[in-house]
């Protein structure tokens, strides 16, 4: 039924059948659709509406798609359900989904949530809330499948039949002692493959990848990207499996981070809410700071202009490279910050590569300002004939290549020097090298300006 209807008119669809009380036809259309899809659908209708058709969806989907629903919406359902409804919901949910629905909700909404809740989960989820927000410990997951290492293939699929069903995944399953001490893991594909009477610590995989609880969030997530987990064991420091973190979770952690990033960049303070539902004056707050620090900043570069208005007065016509030159010093220096942000994320640069990092930033500088030094020089000669082009071309030349080196030196040091001082590298991005460039770009140009007026060209 689905494949005649566009997607972006599923909103419509779905409310005039709601209108027409067709639910039996909505409740088909929603059992073809994903979780997420269904979660962005319930967004776009009244939010009157979202409660009747959340109660429409079967209950294991209604579970599902209510973890990828926004806080405002699953705040305006809770508050919606009765008791029985709301069990129903909580009694579907993950510990790891459970605990980062209630790290959104008030007070009050928490309380009603904890109270459907039995007394062993309540313990799991006010552990986990005690890690620190970016670390492991606060993305794990306690629902995994733990086999023994005497137990043999037989007894492996008997349990995981018994417990699979309440665990997060059971694709991966982790060999442990009495005391919790990670021995090993086994995935399904290898007992599978395996006769039934072969123990499972003779087919175990002993060498074994795992994190500590209180390792950044961040690290965590790189280590899915770089070995293609689909799970990752989480110990303590004695080695005693505490939980795992699932390969989606690691992606939520990915699309949070490079949104970070990507805002810190920009001078914006980093903010995890939907565009439109954060208020005008959140919007303002969050850039407003920025711009007063780049913008009393930037009066350093009107102070070295004034400094220099002797050369204005005897070349007027220096005053129109200006905005070339800073131009070009802040997209130079732009262009290396990005290179090496990216860098650091991935941990392809690290901070004792400082070395390298500058060689070659000051080899791709000399190339990079040469052949705009040239191009600008067959420009200057072009459209300057009667101002002594030879003047213009050598100090704009000069000064051009100067920046370049600068910009690009400066753009690859300064997130190396964050990193190394425990600050996020992408705060020196794009709006701080080009303030700090504009300023350069001035003394550079018009210090080559005088010396080169002095010589007589």
């Amino acid at each position: 039924m689905t494949d005649t209807i566009r997607p972006e008119d599923m909103p419509e669809v779905i409310i005039e059948k709601l209108n027409d009380r067709k639910f039996g036809e909505i409740r088909e259309l929603f059992m073809s659709m994903e979780p997420a899809d269904i979660a962005l659908l319930l967004e776009e209708v009244e939010r009157s509406r979202i409660p009747i058709l959340f109660r429409i969806l079967p209950k294991e989907l209604a579970a599902e798609t209510f973890v990828e629903m926004d806080s405002d919406e699953q705040e305006l359902l809770i508050n919606a359900f009765n008791e029985h409804e709301l069990k129903e919901v909580v009694d579907e949910l993950f510990v790891d989904d459970a605990v980062d629905l209630i790290e959104e909700m008030p007070a009050n909404v928490v309380k009603r949530i904890l109270r459907h809740t039995d007394r062993e989960t309540r313990n799991t989820i006010n552990e986990i809330l005690r890690y620190p927000k970016d670390s492991a410990g606060s993305i794990m997951t306690t629902e995994y499948v733990s086999l023994r290492p005497d137990m043999t293939v037989s007894d492996a699929f008997e349990r995981i039949r018994r417990t699979g069903v309440d665990k997060e995944t059971i694709y991966t399953c982790y060999v442990i002692e009495d005391n919790r001490k990670l021995l090993g893991l086994v995935s399904v594909r290898e007992l599978l493959l395996s006769p039934y009477n072969t123990p499972v610590s003779s087919i175990m995989e002993t060498n074994i990848i795992s994190v500590e609880t209180t390792e950044d969030r961040e690290d965590v997530a790189n280590k899915f990207d770089k070995y293609d987990f689909i799970s990752l064991p989480v110990v303590d420091k004695e080695n005693r499996l505490v939980g795992i973190v699932t390969f989606d979770d690691a992606i939520d952690v990915i699309r949070e981070e490079h949104s970070e990033d990507i805002q810190k960049m920009s001078a914006v303070s980093p903010s995890d809410e939907n565009y439109f539902k954060i208020p005008v004056w959140k919007h303002a707050k969050n850039r407003i700071v920025w711009l007063l620090l780049l913008m009393l900043s930037a009066t350093v570069t009107g102070t070295i202009i004034n400094n220099y208005e002797a050369a204005f007065t005897a070349v007027p016509i220096l005053v129109g490279f200006i905005p070339m030159l800073m131009g070009t010093g802040g997209n130079c220096g732009s262009q290396s910050s990005t290179m090496i942000i990216r860098g650091l994320a991935l941990g392809e640069i690290r901070a004792r590569d400082i070395g390298r990092i500058l060689f070659t930033e000051l080899r791709v500088a000399l190339i990079s300002g040469v052949t705009l030094a040239l191009v600008n020089s067959a420009r200057i000669y072009i459209m300057y004939r009667g101002d002594n082009p030879l003047f213009l071309s050598i100090t704009t030349g000069l000064s051009l290549i100067g920046i370049v080196a600068l910009a690009q030196c400066l753009g690859a040091l300064l997130p190396v020097l964050a990193k190394l001082l425990g600050l996020d590298p992408a705060l020196m991005a794009q709006p701080l090298i080009t303030t700090i460039m504009d300023a350069f770009s001035c003394f550079i140009f018009f210090n080559i300006a005088l010396l080169i007026m002095s010589i007589g060209l």
